[in-house]
């Protein structure tokens, strides 16, 4: 980047900077002038309370509804001459005029009782409490409390709250007419923040849980709270590789302190342990209307989002249920405008237009009959040709099957391959893993989900393949299924694949960065070997034996446009995004360091052993 366009880069983010500090200080005396807060304890049906803060507008002329956030994230600041610097998800939100509760979910922060990470939800007759009961309670206790209260509830949440806000579905009160789970934490060990297909995501499981993770004896205040773990090496990708495996990594920085650590540890297979952590089985009988809301680009739950908006359908087939999808990281629908995202540019500030067009006119039309609201059953931005699509199923209906093979000398045809006798070789080595991002990272940074994937296509165990020249604009919606065939001298291995958009060289600059030949990640995905039957089931690889590996990565929406290339890549490590395999069948979690070797790998590709990855192209109208 030159000079000049250095410096007025550096003009327009002081500039944004300016105008974002001073609409957060308007907010924040907006709140102050039209908001009252009251604190309170609510007690729930086994006597333990809740640490609740209650916004209430000051102009009672009208009743409101209630907009209701349980978080494990504390609802910071206390006291009730404390106020927040803003309410609800954005500013028009907080005007519109609601009574925001905020609540602490049991066992964190100033609420009663003892937390549990993702609560198992209570089988049918089975007496107790669970996250459903919780909200039940609560709303029970607005119910009969709340003065200029129109008896009609709102639940949301992203990340964490959004599970919260899927488990109100369960068993519903009355009251509660309108839930928007977003980037819902749903599976813990299949495809959300901390496991992909049963490989661990190291660095976003030690990160979070050595701070979220420490016991909380008592009820304290943020102030009194863990601290940040900062590693004593900056650089990511060494601090890991140093630490050694999985178990000498605890053994070292956390010991037996986190008790979700040693539960991970204790049940590395996808056992009961999980399963009963696993909501979705539970949403049946679904009353009120969902909005489920997520990121195509989300390093932490895109998972959950499709994933919970595909069990409410299937299970409640009359249900109120609809779809949001976009251009987005873990909550760039209400952070930021969504013009861009790292290097790629949208030409749409995709989040303003989800905030005034489908949350606030979903909320306003389920809980104040206000308006109309207009969203389509799938509302999807689709990426590469920069649009707003609605569908009426989603996956869409209007889509042809595809295989993508695998040819030699690495190309990628929608043809089949010809030829009987076929593969690609390399060798893995667990101890120079592939790195998930270029350079040295201080922190596992949200673009590496669209980052430039040129870094890895380098490196000769990258596995890349590639089509022609696109002749016309192919665009790709809902899941890809990766149909491998695969052998290894090893008698375990992961597999990465990555979907890859290559723009033409011919394409102009953005902010600074070449754009010619950027290979833009659309998706990619791990998946570790030995669950390739069951993910309850681990079995071993027969070294040198041709083996089938099936799996499915999140959903994507994307237009490669004509003059684009679609490139796959293939690789055995991710790090340290995921934990390393030793590429030996063993319970990874009790690996050492002198249980990572070498491995040869082949990829086929012939008419016997046809690897491919199988897409849904989108029918243009």
């Amino acid at each position: 980047m030159n000079m000049k366009k250095r410096f007025l880069l550096a003009i327009a983010m002081a500039g944004t900077a300016v105008v974002f500090s001073q609409s957060r200080k308007e907010d924040s005396i907006y709140v102050r002038e039209n908001y009252t807060k009251v604190e309170k304890l609510i007690p729930m049906r086994d006597g333990k309370k809740l640490f609740t803060a209650i916004y209430i507008p000051k102009d009672q002329k009208q009743k409101y509804p209630v907009l209701l956030n349980r978080t494990p994230y504390t609802v910071a600041p206390y006291g009730e001459d404390q106020y927040k610097m803003s309410l609800g998800n954005f500013p028009a939100e907080m005007r519109e005029g609601f009574i925001f509760v905020y609540q602490d979910v049991r066992g964190k922060w100033m609420s009663e009782g003892e937390f549990e990470d993702v609560r198992p939800a209570l089988k049918p007759g089975q007496k107790g409490i669970d996250e459903s009961t919780d909200t039940y309670d609560t709303l029970e206790w607005l119910s009969k409390n709340l003065k200029n209260y129109n008896q009609k509830a709102g639940v949301y949440g992203i990340s964490y709250p959004g599970f919260y806000s899927t488990t109100t579905l369960v068993n519903s009160h009355p009251t509660l007419k309108a839930v928007s789970p977003q980037a819902p934490v749903t599976n813990w060990y299949l495809g959300d923040d901390f496991h992909h297909k049963g490989a661990m995501f190291l660095n976003d499981a030690f990160m979070f849980m050595t701070v979220f993770g420490v016991p909380r004896p008592e009820p304290i205040t943020p102030d009194k709270g863990p601290k940040r773990f900062v590693p004593p090496v900056k650089d990511m990708y060494n601090f890991f590789l140093e630490s050694g495996s999985n178990k000498e990594l605890k053994d070292k920085y956390m010991g037996t302190n986190i008790k979700f650590f040693n539960d991970m540890y204790a049940h590395p297979d996808y056992d009961q342990f999980w399963k009963d952590r696993n909501i979705l089985p539970h949403l049946t009988q679904v009353k009120p209307a969902v909005m489920v809301v997520g990121g195509f680009f989300d390093a932490e739950d895109a998972y959950g989002t499709f994933e919970t908006y595909k069990a409410i359908e299937k299970q409640n087939p009359k249900a109120n249920n609809i779809l949001v999808a976009g251009p987005w990281f873990h909550g760039g629908w209400v952070r930021g405008d969504g013009r861009q995202f790292g290097d790629i540019k949208f030409d749409h500030p995709t989040s303003i237009d989800y905030q005034q067009n489908l949350e606030l006119p979903f909320f306003n039309y389920y809980l104040k009959g206000k308006g109309q609201f207009k969203g389509g059953e799938a509302n999807i931005f689709i990426t590469g040709s920069n649009q707003w699509k609605t569908f009426d199923t989603w996956p869409p209906k209007n889509t042809e099957t595809k295989q993508l093979y695998f040819q030699p000398n690495g190309k990628l045809s929608f043809d089949k391959v010809q030829r009987t006798d076929s593969w690609d070789e390399y060798v893995s080595d667990p101890n120079k893993p592939v790195p998930h991002q270029d350079g040295v990272q201080t922190s596992r940074t949200r673009e590496y989900m669209i980052d430039d994937q040129r870094f890895a296509s380098k490196r000769p165990d990258v596995m890349v393949y590639q089509t022609d020249a696109l002749q016309e604009d192919i665009t790709l919606t809902g899941p890809v299924i990766n149909h491998l065939f695969v052998s290894t001298t090893g008698t375990d291995a992961d597999y990465v694949v990555k979907v890859i958009d290559v723009y033409p060289e011919t394409e102009a600059d953005f902010n600074g960065k070449t754009m010619a030949g950027y290979q833009m990640l659309v998706r990619g995905e791990i998946m570790r070997g030995k669950y390739r039957n069951g993910f309850d089931k681990p079995e071993a690889f027969q070294p040198g034996f041709v083996t089938k590996v099936n799996y499915e990565m999140p959903d994507i929406a994307h237009t490669f446009k004509k003059g684009h290339r679609i490139m796959i890549q293939v690789q055995n490590s991710w790090f340290p995004l995921a934990d390393r395999n030793p590429q030996k069948f063993m319970n990874i979690y009790e690996a050492t360091s002198a249980d990572f070797q070498k491995a040869t790998h082949r990829i086929f590709h012939d008419v016997n052993n046809p690897t491919s990855v199988e897409v849904s192209v989108l029918k243009e109208k």
